[in-house]
């Protein structure tokens, strides 16, 4: 159900003609879409129910030539920037409607925010998932005040759901669109890093299927300053708004990944509105690889101690995998925007990406199964600083000669360079050496 009001209505008037995104247009001619007075009267009236997140400069500047200023919106208390859009849309609901309730069918961010907010303000409110939904997210739900049922076993069967049970009892049915309510709120947070960091020459936003963050912040950012570069960027697995921008049209993606790794940046669930804005405001949308993502999460974990998912870390993956060389020598902000990732997946990123990055190795050796052999095997890896993780020996399946045992091992490296010595290193007193290829 689509929360319909005077803003609502604004965006009802838009140009129904969609450019490409490479076509420039004045912002006085964007208005009917979004008003800055829309974005500005939504920071005044959610300032005490979000936190203004810090943006701060970033120890990986040095690293990537540019000053990097980090908006961390991971630190929201439901650990994501949909907090925004969500509050100023619960809060200009009729209080006819608050009193009944709202109802949401999804484990995403945008329910989590619902789920708070929404019982912050005495609303009741109700959260369908589906039986195969994490029990991490349903019981985060349920900590944030939320009557959590379990229904059907695929997400449309608990939609499906939602909507009959609000049909029958009043409750509002939500779900994540682009109303200009909730595109306000969102767009507070290029309101904010303007007021934080000073001079910016370019801000980069997560795009994909969520892209009301880059529109509703771009029409605040574009209003401040035309000559700020607003930049979004997508998975190149389903780059569903570049498609979107070159069709004139949202599209629909067949290919688009489901998997909880990319959480709310994949999937298509923008509508015009949202499309209209990113076509007329923003300069640039890049997409990135996966590894990317991970190296960038990887390096957030390291250098400023943000645990944060594919979502969060898919802005600084554009710098990571130097798609915006441009941006050299610049004042850039980079929104960190979500950090909800569940802890098995975790362990699996920070290892894979650890991989990538060249400082975890594994390779294998044969060697003569006497004694002292496998000492001075040690003994190397010990001179070369590598840090042994896993070592294991097969005697029974080897197939080389007699009296010999295979050792395969896995190792930590600094970095490329270290790696690349260690592994010189041992192809010299092992030349059958086999590295296994990342």
């Amino acid at each position: 159900m689509k929360i319909v009001s005077r803003n609502e209505e604004l965006l009802r008037d838009g140009l129904s003609c969609i450019p490409q995104p490479s076509s420039r247009t004045s912002l006085a001619s964007c208005t009917k879409l979004i008003r800055f007075e829309d974005i500005s009267a939504a920071a005044f009236k959610i300032q005490c129910g979000v936190q203004k997140t810090p943006c701060t400069y970033s120890r990986l500047s040095k690293q990537y030539g540019m000053d990097i200023y980090l908006k961390k919106e991971f630190l929201q208390y439901t650990g994501s920037v949909k907090e925004r859009g969500v509050l100023y849309l619960l809060m200009s609901l009729p209080q006819e409607q608050q009193r009944k309730g709202v109802i949401v069918a999804s484990d995403s961010n945008f329910s989590m925010a619902v789920a708070y907010h929404a019982s912050e303000l005495r609303m009741p409110v109700f959260v369908i998932l589906s039986t195969s939904t994490a029990p991490g997210r349903a019981r985060t739900c349920r900590d944030y005040g939320a009557m959590v049922i379990s229904y059907g076993a695929t997400a449309k069967d608990s939609q499906v759901h939602a909507r009959r049970l609000a049909q029958e009892n009043g409750y509002l049915y939500l779900e994540e669109e682009d109303s200009a309510v909730y595109l306000s709120g969102l767009g507070t947070v290029g309101l904010e890093m303007y007021e934080q960091v000073p001079k910016l020459d370019a801000v980069i936003f997560p795009a994909g299927g969520h892209c009301g963050l880059l529109a509703g912040s771009a029409a605040a950012l574009k209003h401040l300053n035309p000559h700020i570069s607003v930049i979004g960027v997508e998975s190149e697995s389903f780059p569903v708004l570049q498609q979107s921008l070159k069709a004139g049209h949202p599209t629909d993606d067949q290919a688009c990944n489901n998997h909880h790794f990319y959480g709310d940046v994949s999937g298509v669930c923008f509508g015009s509105n949202s499309l209209q804005l990113t076509g007329k405001l923003v300069d640039k949308v890049v997409a990135v690889r996966e590894e990317d993502i991970l190296i960038s999460m990887l390096r957030l974990l390291e250098y400023e101690r943000a645990t944060v998912d594919a979502e969060g870390a898919i802005g600084l993956a554009a710098l990571v995998a130097g798609k915006l060389p441009e941006l050299k020598g610049k004042r850039v902000a980079v929104v960190i925007c979500s950090g909800n990732l569940e802890l098995h997946l975790l362990q699996q990123c920070i290892a894979r990406a650890l991989t990538l990055d060249n400082r975890v190795c594994r390779f294998s050796l044969v060697i003569s199964d006497c004694p002292g052999d496998m000492s001075k095997l040690l003994e190397i890896l010990a001179r070369e600083e590598a840090r042994v993780l896993d070592i294991k020996q097969e005697r029974t399946f080897v197939t080389s000669e007699l009296f010999t045992v295979e050792v395969i091992c896995t190792v930590e490296t600094r970095d490329k360079i270290h790696t690349a010595q260690l592994r010189n290193a041992l192809l010299e007193r092992y030349p059958t050496t086999a590295w296994t290829e990342r």
